[in-house]
């Protein structure tokens, strides 16, 4: 038999949970931290932790009782009542949109609970700890699969990453208006915003900046979480990732509720956007500007309804989680690009419209070219047989492939003859003439010599 529970075993009972933040020695990070603890421990949300505390700092112990009683002496539950919360069930299953009403009445009609036993609040609380409460069951119903809500438990344990549209601006040529893009991560536990801002396009470079900017002020993250988009499935992606050992997830196709933070503040940018109209930006810089004076002045700076109501920038603030940050000489290797090229017969490489000096020694071989698209003046050129190869853009001295002028009191000769074939027919005279003279001995008959 269970013993009903009383107004002041309730208080008693809140009282308890509370006292380990009554400690005045405490500062504000460490009560969140015991707020958090305690809610996890009891099952209780946050916001009820920080109400128990308030209450009893404002009216003592009577504060934490219940303002409406507790009636369960007289309403004193069912021997039967696991099977009937069983029918429920089944009752909210044959029909997701029957009310708690309804349900409440079918089982008294059908004779399986006396009427008046079981209140609407009771039964609608039993329902959804199976998890079969009326929004329950609509997010079930939905086309698709149900996209569980979650948040990770510290920050930097996952950032959330999108484009979104942004205005049209007059930056093109001649001042025509061109498409702006947002390009954004969120960390994930505390809705901060790790790094946002405008570009001119879309291509996979504003990824690369944002994600560097957000990695360099923040330190890496463990997991990144994006979308199905060409620029997010990009090899140099995959590459940068593994190699400081983030994990990249994608979300499921045509299932963007997975992504629902970043996409919650997408729509809050739009209020952004509203209200920076109005100073008619006319360059990329000047939006921009808005953009951080709005991001960290306003935004960050709100309490949060999935916070608690913590704003953002405390909820990452106070956060214990150490932050992993990186030198940034493995940053910027972990950021290089690669593409492959041939090294030609002068020992030089073909890359980006330019000419790389590369080596002698590499003719003819397929070399692996890493370069950073923001800076090529230079680039590193690797072969696994070789060691690595800083290589520069090629530079054309004045006196490569340039023939000298002749000074000017030198100019073509006006000749009637080749001075060369001339001496040659001179020399070619001169050698008949001498044979003409040498002695035949043929020519001396009939004498013989003892």
């Amino acid at each position: 038999m269970n013993k009903t529970r009383t107004p002041d075993d309730v208080a008693a009972a809140r009282l308890q949970m509370i006292t380990p933040m009554l400690d005045e020695s405490l500062d504000t990070s460490q009560i969140i931290e015991l707020k958090k603890k305690i809610s996890e421990e009891n099952e209780l949300s946050y916001r009820s932790i920080s109400r128990y505390l308030d209450t009893y700092k404002s009216g003592g112990f009577a504060g934490l009782k219940p303002k409406t009683g507790y009636k369960r002496s007289s309403n004193k539950l069912p021997d039967n009542f696991p099977e009937v919360v069983e029918h429920a069930v089944i009752l909210r299953r044959e029909c997701p949109t029957r009310s708690v009403s309804d349900i409440i009445r079918i089982l008294e009609l059908e004779e399986l609970v006396t009427p008046g036993v079981i209140s609407r609040s009771t039964l609608q609380r039993h329902l959804q700890s199976k998890g079969f409460g009326a929004l329950q069951v609509k997010l079930y119903s939905k086309k698709g699969a149900a996209s569980r809500r979650f948040a990770k438990k510290h920050r930097c344990m996952l950032f959330q990453g999108d484009i979104k549209f942004g205005p049209f601006l007059p930056i093109g040529n001649d001042g025509a208006k061109k498409q702006i893009y947002l390009s954004a991560f969120i960390d994930d536990a505390t809705r901060y915003v790790v790094a946002a801002k405008f570009y001119d396009n879309q291509k996979v470079g504003i990824i690369e900046d944002s994600l560097r900017t957000a990695i360099m002020h923040y330190g890496k993250p463990d997991k990144i979480y994006v979308d199905n988009g060409k620029q997010y499935r990009s090899e140099w992606l995959k590459k940068t990732c593994n190699r400081l050992g983030i994990r990249l997830l994608f979300a499921k196709p045509y299932a963007p509720e997975g992504k629902g933070k970043i996409e919650a503040f997408n729509r809050i940018v739009d209020s952004f956007l509203s209200e920076v109209a109005l100073n008619k930006p006319t360059a990329l810089e000047e939006l921009n500007d808005s953009f951080d004076l709005w991001l960290n002045k306003h935004y960050h700076k709100r309490p949060h309804s999935g916070l608690d109501g913590l704003t953002p920038e405390v909820a990452f603030k106070s956060d214990k989680r150490p932050l992993k940050f990186i030198h940034s000489k493995e940053i910027g290797e972990a950021f290089l690009h690669t593409e492959t090229r041939k090294v030609d017969k002068t020992g030089c490489i073909s890359f980006g419209g330019k000419q790389y000096e590369a080596s002698m020694k590499l003719i003819g071989r397929n070399v692996e070219v890493h370069y950073d698209p923001t800076w090529t003046d230079e680039v590193e050129i690797r072969h696994k047989d070789f060691k690595p190869i800083k290589a520069k853009i090629q530079v054309i001295g004045e006196n490569c492939g340039i023939r000298k002028s002749l000074p000017d009191d030198i100019g073509t000769l006006d000749v009637q003859s080749s001075r060369l074939l001339d001496a040659l027919n001179k020399d070619n005279a001169k050698s008949r003439t001498n044979s003409q003279r040498a002695v035949s001995y043929n020519d001396i008959g009939g004498q013989d010599y003892v």
